[in-house]
């Protein structure tokens, strides 16, 4: 799927929203962050509710540094149709299980994301918008795949993203 542009901001930042990726390897339940980062978590409460993410795979792993999804093509270049800003307002740092946006660069976030498997010592240049709460072993699963050039050689795939909204 395509889009035109980023979408228009319909969530409600007071509310809070989880999101339970089911994976070929177990669930992974993310506490996303609105307060934090409106636009970002917008954007993907946006394409999951659009199927965006479903049938997609974790396309790269770095052992005991990310896993890393949200690419339909599954080769790490693909992506909605639109590139929106980074929110780095916030300070943060990149500890196992928080949930961030892949870019190519400043302010060129689309559908990629990835998930920390320890303090992975970046910079400050990817807007972090949720932190994994439950199903962290999944996220382990996914990390031992085996890989050539950070591909995994079997599939790790999003089967649907379910959403949870509450006030």
């Amino acid at each position: 799927m395509q889009y035109k542009s980023a979408p228009e901001l319909t969530i409600e930042l007071s509310n809070k929203y989880t999101a339970v990726l089911d994976t070929n390897h177990g669930q992974i339940t993310i506490e996303l962050d609105p307060e934090r980062s409106p636009q970002t978590v917008n954007n993907f409460v946006f394409l999951a509710r659009e199927g965006y993410y479903d049938g997609v795979t974790f396309h790269r792993v770095v052992p005991g540094f990310v896993i890393q999804g949200g690419d339909p093509t599954g080769t790490g270049s693909g992506g909605p149709g639109y590139k929106f800003r980074d929110e780095l307002e916030g300070a943060g740092s990149y500890d196992r299980g928080v949930v961030a946006m892949a870019n190519a660069g400043p302010n060129t976030n689309g559908s990629q994301f990835f998930i920390c498997l320890k303090n992975a010592g970046l910079p400050h240049a990817y807007t972090i918008f949720g932190k994994v709460t439950d199903g962290m072993e999944a996220v382990d699963a996914i990390a031992a795949l085996p890989t050539r050039a950070e591909k995994p050689t079997e599939d790790a795939v999003i089967n649907s993203v379910t959403l949870t909204e509450t006030r």
